[in-house]
C-alpha cells in the first residue's frame, strides 16, 4: 500500500474523526485540520496524524496547510447558512494553490434525488428546517461542478448516523437515494471516504453512500 498524505478538514466532527482514524489505520500520513488543537490533543496522539489550526472557509489557510498532500477530505459542518458555499469556494481557490487535485467531501441525503430529477430538499417528506439545511449543503455542488478539482460528495442516507462501530461495509450509489438505507454509521462512511481518497471510483459527482 503507498503511502499517502492526506488532510481532512473538519476533523474533530462526527464525521472527520472516524475518517482521520481510518487514514491513520491504513498507514496513511493525516493532517488533521480543526479550528482549535488544544481541544483535540487525543487526535495528535494517534500515529501519523498532525492537529493544526486552519478555516475551512479561508483560501488562504486551506492553501498554506494543503501544500504537499495528496488528496484532501472536507467533513466540515456548520449550521450557519453560508457555511457550505463558502468552504466549497475556499477549497477551489485553496486547494488549486497548493496543487491538489482530489477532493472527497462528506454530502447530504437531502440533496439526493427521491424521484428522477426532484431531491428530497424539494419533495413533501422532510420538515423545513431539513430542507433548508440541506439545500445550504447541497449549495457546494454547483460550485464544484464548474471547477477544475477531481472531486465526489458522498451523500449518506437522510437519517442520523450511528456513532457506533459500523457494519464494515458500505455501497454507492448514483444521485437517488438508496433504497432500504434506512440506518448508516459514521464508521462506515469514513471507510467510504478514504477509499474514495486513496484509490478513486467516482470523479466529479455526487454519489450516495449506504
Amino acid at each position: 500500500m503507498v503511502n499517502m498524505n492526506i488532510i481532512v478538514f473538519g476533523a474533530g466532527g462526527r464525521a472527520g474523526r472516524p475518517a482521520v482514524a481510518e487514514a491513520a489505520r491504513r498507514g496513511h500520513t493525516v493532517t488533521a485540520v480543526v479550528r482549535d488543537p488544544a481541544k483535540y490533543q487525543d487526535l495528535g496522539a494517534v500515529d501519523g496524524v498532525t492537529v493544526v489550526a486552519g478555516d475551512v472557509t479561508d483560501p488562504a489557510s486551506i492553501a498554506r496547510l494543503a501544500k504537499g498532500h495528496d488528496v484532501a477530505v472536507n467533513t466540515a459542518a456548520a449550521m450557519d447558512e453560508g457555511h457550505f458555499a463558502a468552504a466549497a469556494r475556499a477549497l477551489v481557490a485553496g486547494l488549486g494553490e497548493a496543487g491538489v487535485r482530489r477532493l472527497v467531501a462528506v454530502g447530504i441525503g437531502g440533496a439526493l434525488e427521491v424521484a428522477p430529477g426532484v431531491a428530497a430538499y424539494d419533495s413533501d417528506g422532510l420538515p423545513e428546517q431539513a430542507r433548508v439545511f440541506s439545500r445550504n449543503h447541497a449549495a457546494q455542488l454547483p460550485l464544484l461542478r464548474a471547477s477544475d478539482l477531481d472531486w465526489v460528495v458522498l451523500a449518506p442516507p437522510l437519517v442520523f448516523l450511528d456513532e457506533g462501530p459500523g457494519t464494515g461495509s458500505y455501497r454507492l450509489g448514483g444521485t437517488q437515494a438508496i433504497p432500504g438505507a434506512d440506518a448508516f454509521a459514521y464508521a462506515d462512511l469514513a471507510l467510504a471516504l478514504v477509499d474514495e481518497a486513496t484509490v478513486p471510483t467516482r470523479s466529479r459527482e455526487m454519489a450516495a453512500v449506504a
